[in-house]
C-alpha cells in the first residue's frame, strides 16, 4: 500500500468538496482513521454504517501555502463484498476491542491507524501501525484503497477544471490501481468520471478511460 499512502501527498488544490452525507439507517458502524504527519492530509477518517452509507472527512493544507485549511466532508457508499467483510472482521475480532499492534514489529511506519466499531452488539477500538492479525491489516488496506479512490476523484475534479492534459495519465494510473485492487469503490467518484466522459473538450482517450472505469466493478473480489 505504499503507492496508496504516497498519493496523498500529490493533491491539495481542488480537495475542498462536500456532499450531504446519506442518513445512516443501521446503528452499527465502523470508523477508520489514519494519522501521519508526513502525509497530506495528515489525518483522514472513513465512517461506514452497516447499510453501506458513510462519509469521508479530512483537512488538507491550502495549495498556495496559506494558513487556511481545506476541509473535506463527502458522502460515500460502500458495497458488498467489502461491506460484509468489514463487519465480519469486526465481529470476529471482538469488535476491535483487543490489542492489535504486532509486537516488536520492524515494519516501516505508514501511519497511526485506528479501527473502531460501535453497535448494539458491542463496541471496541484498536490502534496500530501494523497489526498482528492479517485480517485487521487487510481491512485497513481495503479502507485505505477506498480513501485513495476519493483522493483521485478530487484530483480529477481539479485537473478537469485547470489541467485537462493531465487527465489521461491520471485516469490511466487509476485503471492500474483498480486492476491491482488498490483502488476500491470507484462508484463514489462516478460524478467526476461522468463529467469527464461527457466533455467533448477532453481528449478521446481520457474520455474512453473514464467510461471504462464507470463500467468496471471496483469492489474487492
Amino acid at each position: 500500500m505504499k503507492v496508496v499512502a504516497a498519493f496523498f501527498t500529490l493533491f491539495v488544490a481542488g480537495a475542498a468538496f462536500a456532499q450531504s452525507p446519506a442518513a445512516p439507517v443501521s446503528r452499527a458502524h465502523i470508523q477508520f482513521t489514519v494519522e501521519n504527519p508526513q502525509l497530506e492530509p495528515a489525518r483522514y477518517s472513513l465512517e461506514i454504517y452497516e447499510n453501506g452509507a458513510g462519509r469521508y472527512t479530512a483537512t488538507y493544507t491550502a495549495a498556495n501555502g496559506d494558513s487556511a485549511a481545506l476541509p473535506v466532508d463527502r458522502a460515500i457508499r460502500v458495497h458488498d463484498p467489502l461491506l460484509s467483510h468489514l463487519f465480519e472482521t469486526a465481529r470476529a475480532h471482538h469488535f476491535f476491542a483487543e490489542e492489535c499492534q504486532a509486537p516488536h514489529s520492524h515494519v516501516a511506519f505508514t501511519g497511526k491507524k485506528t479501527l473502531a466499531y460501535t453497535g448494539p452488539d458491542g463496541a471496541g477500538i484498536c490502534i496500530f501501525n501494523y497489526a498482528r492479525d492479517n485480517a485487521i491489516n487487510q481491512a485497513a488496506n481495503n479502507l485505505m484503497s477506498v480513501a485513495y479512490t476519493l483522493a483521485v476523484g478530487a484530483q480529477l475534479q481539479r485537473e478537469h477544471r485547470y489541467d485537462r492534459l493531465s487527465l489521461d495519465a491520471e485516469l490511466g494510473a487509476l485503471q492500474d490501481m483498480v486492476r491491482d485492487g488498490q483502488a476500491l469503490e470507484v462508484e463514489n467518484i462516478a460524478p467526476e468520471l461522468e463529467s469527464i466522459a461527457n466533455d467533448d473538450d477532453v481528449m478521446n482517450r481520457a474520455r474512453e478511460r473514464a467510461r471504462a472505469l464507470l463500467a468496471e466493478p471496483t469492489s474487492i473480489r
